[in-house]
């Protein structure tokens, strides 16, 4: 099946030179925006709970902007002042720009992988001694946790933020022939507002190792996903899919 109509999980882009339109112009494709889930932070009420000092630690592990977001919303909201001492382990240097929203970058020690998460643990290995906290969703990165249980890393998971699915019922899922889902919880609102969805000859992308998980325990078929060393970003992947797709559907 040719590749014609894409539908991305996330809100549509506010620039127009986003990388995702010239993919479009390039392919000759229609891509649409819609966010399936959005995201509520916790109360400070319930992160003390948790029983987590943020102090106590001396690196932050971020996986997102998002994280980041809710790290310095949290911190603001109980009036924690972040020592200008604190290190931060971003998975992407995308990622790790973004903490100039909250923070002098140059004066700050900041470290930042390439988009894996196995290229972010290298850089938490090569600081062993550190004591991080790991900012995170109600629906966990396993893949990360995982591997720093693995490599004993001392570290702490602070649940910050929650992801809530939003109503689809107006949307004509069945005249995609690609969706792409960011997040697990994105992908599960799928199922939640189309309980009876057949995913047939509609082809499904995934970023990420836990949204990929997420689909396939579901019994659906993974046609597309990133990040990969080819593909390192779900531009690329889509770009290089495509392209074999279309390719493919003339022969």
């Amino acid at each position: 099946m040719k590749i014609k109509k894409i539908l991305v999980s996330q809100p549509q882009p506010d620039s127009e030179k986003s990388p995702y339109y010239e993919l479009a112009e390039k392919n000759n494709v229609k891509i649409d925006f819609r966010p399936f889930s959005h995201v509520l932070g916790i109360s400070c009420k319930d992160f003390r709970r948790q029983r987590i000092d943020i102090l106590a630690h001396t690196a932050v592990i971020f996986n997102s902007k998002t994280a980041i977001d809710h790290f310095f919303r949290i911190c603001g909201e109980m009036r924690i002042s972040v020592p200008d001492v604190m290190k931060y382990f971003c998975v992407s240097e995308k990622v790790a720009f973004y903490l100039q929203k909250y923070i002098i970058y140059r004066k700050r020690k900041i470290f930042h992988g390439n988009g894996l998460v196995g290229d972010l643990m290298e850089l938490i290995m090569k600081h062993p001694d550190e004591r991080y906290l790991l900012p995170l969703s109600d629906l966990q990165n396993e893949e990360l946790t995982v591997l720093l249980d693995k490599q004993k890393v001392k570290y702490s998971k602070a649940i910050l933020y929650k992801n809530v699915s939003l109503d689809l019922s107006d949307l004509s899922i069945l005249n995609y022939d690609l969706l792409v889902f960011f997040s697990p919880s994105s992908f599960k609102s799928l199922l939640k507002n189309f309980p009876e969805f057949q995913q047939n000859e509609i082809k499904i992308g995934s970023f990420g190792r836990s949204t990929a998980k997420a689909i396939l325990e579901a019994g659906l078929r993974l046609d597309l996903q990133a990040p990969r060393p080819e593909a390192p970003s779900m531009i690329a992947a889509l770009e290089q899919y495509i392209r074999e797709q279309n390719k493919n559907c003339k022969k």
